[in-house]
């Protein structure tokens, strides 16, 4: 039975210490509950009313749940002086004070009853040696467990109910606020909205999270961020960080969407305690709560689904979408699917020092152990695909370089705007600095000289804020739509002008084309690709496969066809000439020579120059020259004039000249005249100076 205040407790109790424990549930209740801390340690005097001169207090759990899963430090000391047989009783104001889950309670009772130690509360002595004792004991931590679940239960039930109507004040991403009267809305500070949609502006000029963030780091960009906790009252701009772009690009909330159940918790067990973590995250399409247009958003629902697919694309280049142009040698890489599986091509890339790129779909032989779909090298079908797209673009090239440069012009706009919000956001701080020192005592120097030195920062923070502005605003004035005109005829020599990177290759590439799909014709030895330009149009190219072995430094198809124009007229020497004085480089791009002329007749096949074919009815220019007894340069001018006709195979290549042209009147007439300039005597015409 319960035993009463009349009842003397053993000696042996009472030689030992009386424990008083004191636990609060929540940080809230242990800053605003101070009733219940004061009746809580006036234990220690009801310890010494039953005779405990060792009176000891545990408070280590002030703001830690008694449920079980969360660690309970004071607790396990507890337990610990109970297993060590000091304890003669222990004392709390409520069963719910010592445990609200049968595990910890049980097994403290069980201690108690072991070692003889009294359990203590406002009603009375428990003894949990006694079988009456025990069961109500028993009965009281069932019932605090059970109070705690109703408790939860009816919190959770009802956060669910206001949650599925939109009205649950969950927190909220930068850029919102709830009001007190309005509800949720924009967050009052213009430059913290101008500084979200930024971000947005940026990744549909971009289509990736990292060049936005490198592009916003380049420009200087801050972006807020909360110091107070959850409450997002106090805000400080630090520079922007990669979680900031990715954290604002991923959140729906921004869209216009109350989301409610993300994310989720999971339970483990931990060195036999119960652990719970939460902001696991669910899958979309496991949310609980979805209100679509439930609040002014920053963009659409459609964008935000375009921007989740665009960044799933960007992080693991899944089927249905396109990597962002990220540099690299490979102007492909990203773009081009598998005509067979249906899976990404990978780039490897291979050579002397690994700048040769190569496609290849070997996922089913890494994955499934089967052999490789297909692969081809990158530099022809690169090229290909680079002549394919210049020859779309050049309608309408002006048109897209306009409308680049708006673009541009609007970025630069945007970057002017977000520079004077920061000014007039200094100007503020620096106001209210300079309230602040004026209202200050003068006679105390430490708050005051503390506070001068906040005004002296932002005073130099306005003044580089001015001269950001400035410099931007200059660069605005400076700049000019340039004309574009000519750009069509330029396309070419941008596309390949050293200063242009693959990245801007790469950007051009996906504003065109939304996806190649690749496959390889083994017995036309082609690689046929299937291009999907954006609008919905499809075009195939198909470029021819290297045979293997066949390397990329191949004598261009030009140069071929001069030697073969050529060749069976002319020697390797002539042959050489021409081609360097044509601008055509061997597959090295070194200059030719009569050797190098040779070799590569002899691996085309392309007959050679044999003098003894020669009959005499063709000459050379030296050769006529030897005839008539002149100069070559006095046949090259009468070529020039038209009196000896000559041909030749390709401009550039040596002349042709017919044995029997020779003896025309025309050259005749012109090797005649001597010691005079070469012109024409014509009846019409009356001489300046007479003969007479």
């Amino acid at each position: 039975m319960t035993a009463t205040r009349a009842e003397a407790l053993p000696a042996s109790v009472l030689g030992r210490k009386a424990v008083v424990y004191v636990r609060q549930s929540t940080q809230a209740q242990v800053e605003t509950n101070t009733e219940s801390q004061r009746r809580q340690y006036e234990l220690v005097e009801v310890a010494r009313g039953h005779g405990f001169k060792d009176v000891s207090v545990i408070d280590d759990d002030l703001g830690r749940s008694a449920s079980g899963t969360v660690a309970r430090p004071g607790f396990d000391r507890l337990v610990a002086w109970l297993c060590a047989g000091e304890v003669g009783a222990v004392l709390c104001f409520d069963a719910s004070r010592l445990a609200r889950n049968g595990r910890d309670w049980h097994h403290l009772l069980e201690l108690c009853g072991l070692v003889e130690a009294r359990v203590i509360d406002t009603e009375g002595i428990y003894d949990p040696c006694r079988p009456n004792d025990r069961l109500l004991l028993g009965m009281k931590g069932t019932i605090s467990e059970f109070e705690l679940g109703v408790i939860r239960a009816r919190m959770l039930d009802a956060a669910w109910a206001k949650a599925r109507r939109g009205e649950l004040r969950i927190s909220v991403p930068i850029g919102y606020t709830w009001h007190r009267e309005l509800g949720l809305g924009f967050d009052p500070d213009l430059r913290i909205q101008e500084a979200v949609r930024v971000i947005f502006a940026r990744f549909r000029e971009l289509g990736s999270a990292r060049q936005v963030h490198l592009a916003l780091t380049a420009e200087g960009m801050h972006f807020p961020r909360p110091y107070d906790g959850r409450q997002l009252t106090q805000l400080e701009w630090t520079p922007i960080r990669y979680r900031n772009v990715i954290g604002v690009l991923k959140n729906p909330f921004y869209a216009g969407v109350y989301v409610y159940g993300k994310s989720q918790k999971r339970t483990e067990i931990v060195d036999g305690r119960v652990r719970k973590s939460y902001g696991h995250a669910r899958p979309r399409d496991a949310w609980e709560v979805v209100l679509k247009d439930h609040h002014e958003g920053y963009i659409d629902w459609a964008e935000y689904e375009r921007n989740q697919a665009q960044l799933a694309a960007n992080a693991y280049g899944k089927t249905g979408g396109t990597k962002s142009g990220r540099g690299g040698q490979a102007l492909l890489a990203g773009m081009l699917s598998c005509g067979r599986c249906g899976r990404r091509l990978a780039v490897v890339y291979t050579g002397r020092q690994s700048r040769r790129p190569v496609y290849r779909c070997d996922r089913p032989n890494l994955m499934l152990g089967r052999p490789r779909c297909l692969g081809f090298g990158g530099p022809r079908i690169d090229a290909a695909v680079a002549r394919e797209l210049l020859q779309v673009v050049q309608p309408m090239a002006i048109e897209a370089a306009e409308t680049a440069e708006r673009m541009r012009m609007e970025s630069e706009g945007e970057h002017l705007r977000m520079v004077e919000l920061e000014l007039q956001q200094a100007r503020y701080e620096a106001s209210l600095a300079e309230r602040r020192y004026a209202a200050c005592d003068p006679d105390n120097r430490l708050i005051a000289a503390q506070l001068e030195k906040n005004w002296e920062t932002s005073l130099q923070r306005v003044a580089a804020c001015e001269e950001r502005l400035t410099d931007a605003k200059a660069t605005q004035a400076e700049a000019t739509f340039p004309d574009l005109t000519g750009l069509a005829d330029d396309l070419q020599v941008a596309w390949n002008a050293p200063t242009t990177t693959t990245r801007t290759r790469q950007r051009l590439l996906r504003a065109l084309v939304n996806d190649i799909v690749a496959d390889v014709d083994e017995e036309a030895r082609e690689v046929v690709l299937v291009i999907h330009w954006r609008g919905g149009q499809h075009s195939q190219l198909r470029v021819r496969k290297p045979r293997t072995g066949e390397h990329g430094c191949s004598t261009s198809e030009e140069a071929l066809e001069v030697m073969r124009s050529m060749a069976g007229r002319w020697s390797d020497e002539h042959i050489a000439a021409s081609l360097n004085r044509m601008g055509l480089p061997t597959g090295q791009g070194k200059t030719w020579t009569a050797k190098r002329v040779a070799s590569v007749r002899r691996v085309r096949d392309i007959h050679a120059y044999r003098s003894a074919e020669k009959d005499g009815a063709w000459l050379t220019m030296t050769e006529a020259a030897k005839a008539l007894g002149v100069t070559n340069h006095v046949i090259r001018r009468l070529i020039k004039d038209g009196d000896l006709p000559a041909e030749q195979v390709v401009p550039g290549a040596p002349y042709q000249i017919r044995a029997q042209d020779l003896e025309r009147e025309q050259v005749v007439a012109a090797l005649a005249r001597k010691g005079g300039p070469c012109r024409d005597k014509r009846q019409d015409t009356l001489p300046i100076i007479s003969d007479t």
